[in-house]
């Protein structure tokens, strides 16, 4: 099925204003429903997921178009289709990995599949669930859902707590974890859990409570940001086996600012490289290479979906709560929720509020 040409390459939007002057702003597509995550493909294409379950490609010449050959997507509430990964190894073997909520029984989980883009460009061939959850979660919240591929090829895979709080401690479910699977599903002998009795092996890390970006730095250490509740949303540097503490510490309150847990510190638990009190709802994250922008080298941006802005985040200089933080916000930013370096160094951020896909530039 092609779709009316909805990309306008060549006629700038706007300026974002920042500390490294105006942004250029070009609108690559727009009317896009409820977009989640998308993708660079080698010969210059882009793949766009779509939370209803339509995953789409953005040709260079602007069209798009829809690819089919999804498996079944359970579309409730955060759920649905969510992210995509193009791996390094894309150009040999073609494939593609995928995050969504799959249905199981009463309930959703978050899983992994993984297809084939077929010769053409238009279709997924043999999509196959790798890995999914242990069933047994309701209702329509907190599925996490980044993927990064690591160096070594493995894939790191975020989820969320699915709402029921306590399973972020029990390593006996992948519920609040960010798990680490090979490229099968497979779970890698050298993760923390290997052996243990009754712990999940693909988790890498626990006591998240909805890791909803997830990316390596330029030394190809895992990071993720993650949502809080009433304050305390979270950058994390994810460490081996590491506990980070929801729902017994945390920044922030419950909705009817009740305290939760036991305070904002434990022994055994990690502690956030930084911190939002209010919460902004931060999706998508990207460590910068400083290609276009020298001065943004290593610097972490996040997208705001409450307050709709582009933060940037540096951590060579310090605040009272963590780094400190840049907003660049103007009509574009509005509900962020995923943002990409691409491979010229422009950064290219997916507004959900305007359906739109955007490219900045000096």
């Amino acid at each position: 099925m092609i779709f009316a040409c909805l990309a306008l390459w060549a006629l700038p939007l706007q300026a974002l204003e920042s500390s490294q002057g105006a942004l250029r702003v070009e609108e690559k597509a727009q009317g896009l429903s409820a977009p989640w995550g998308f993708g660079f493909l080698p010969s210059g294409e882009v793949l766009i997921t779509e939370k209803a379950g339509r995953l789409l490609r953005l040709d260079p010449d602007g069209g798009l178009s829809e690819i089919t050959g999804l498996g079944e997507i359970a579309n409730r509430g955060q759920g649905g289709l969510l992210d995509i990964l193009v791996p390094g190894a894309f150009e040999t073997r073609r494939e593609l990995f995928f995050t969504f909520a799959k249905p199981q029984g009463q309930g959703e989980g978050t899983a992994v599949a993984r297809a084939r883009l077929s010769p053409a460009g238009d279709a997924l061939q043999d999509w196959t669930v790798i890995y999914e959850m242990t069933p047994g979660s309701s209702g329509g919240r907190h599925f996490g859902s980044r993927l990064v591929e690591a160096r070594d090829g493995t894939l790191f895979v975020t989820i969320g707590e699915r709402g029921d709080r306590p399973s972020a401690q029990d390593l006996s479910r992948e519920n609040g974890s960010v798990l680490r699977i090979s490229r099968a599903g497979e779970v890698p002998r050298d993760n923390p859990f290997v052996g243990q009795e009754g712990v999940r092996g693909a988790i890498w890390s626990y006591g998240h409570r909805n890791p909803q970006g997830a990316a390596l730095d330029l030394d190809g250490q895992l990071w993720v940001s993650e949502h809080g509740a009433k304050g305390g949303d979270e950058v994390n540097r994810v460490v081996k086996g590491a506990n980070y503490g929801w729902p017994v510490i945390s920044y922030g309150r419950h909705y009817s600012g009740a305290k939760i847990g036991e305070g904002t510190a434990k022994p055994g638990m990690e502690q956030p490289a930084h911190y939002w009190d209010p919460s902004i709802a931060p999706s998508g994250l990207m460590i910068y290479s400083g290609a276009l922008w020298p001065e943004w080298r290593g610097d972490v941006f996040t997208g705001s979906l409450k307050f709709g802005f582009l933060s940037r985040l540096d951590p060579s200089e310090s605040s009272g709560d963590g780094w400190t933080e840049e907003r660049i916000e103007g009509p574009e930013t509005g509900r962020l929720r995923d943002l990409r370096e691409a491979p010229d160094g422009a950064i290219w951020i997916l507004s959900e509020e305007q359906g739109a896909l955007y490219r900045l530039s000096p």
